[in-house]
């Protein structure tokens, strides 16, 4: 049983049991409900939604919130002494995936 889901502009494969880092999601309690279902599969049968499948949604719960390693971003022009350095580190919440309804 699988199914991807839409969360932060992006689209997931998720199954039962799988850990997976989404965008930063502001979450009071430890669960978190995915109502934007894309497809969904139980082995024999897949349904593909039109966009999204109504009355479909994934259960999680989160695991923790934090950021990525650091990413540096470099800026160069040849020939004009023009270095720009700069370094970004994003925020994400890591869930698990309990259930597929």
């Amino acid at each position: 049983m699988f199914a991807v889901i839409e969360t932060g502009g992006k689209q997931y494969t998720v199954e039962p049991g799988k850990k997976i880092k989404i965008e930063k999601v502001a979450v009071e309690n430890d669960s978190l409900v995915f109502d934007k279902v894309l497809l969904k599969s139980d082995g024999e049968n897949i349904t593909v939604g039109a966009p999204h499948i109504p009355g479909a949604q994934v259960s999680a719960k989160v695991i923790k919130q934090g950021r990525n390693k650091k990413i540096i971003v470099f800026k160069y022009h040849s020939k004009t002494r023009y270095r720009k350095k700069k370094g970004h580190r994003q925020h994400f919440t890591e869930v698990e995936i309990v259930s597929i309804d």
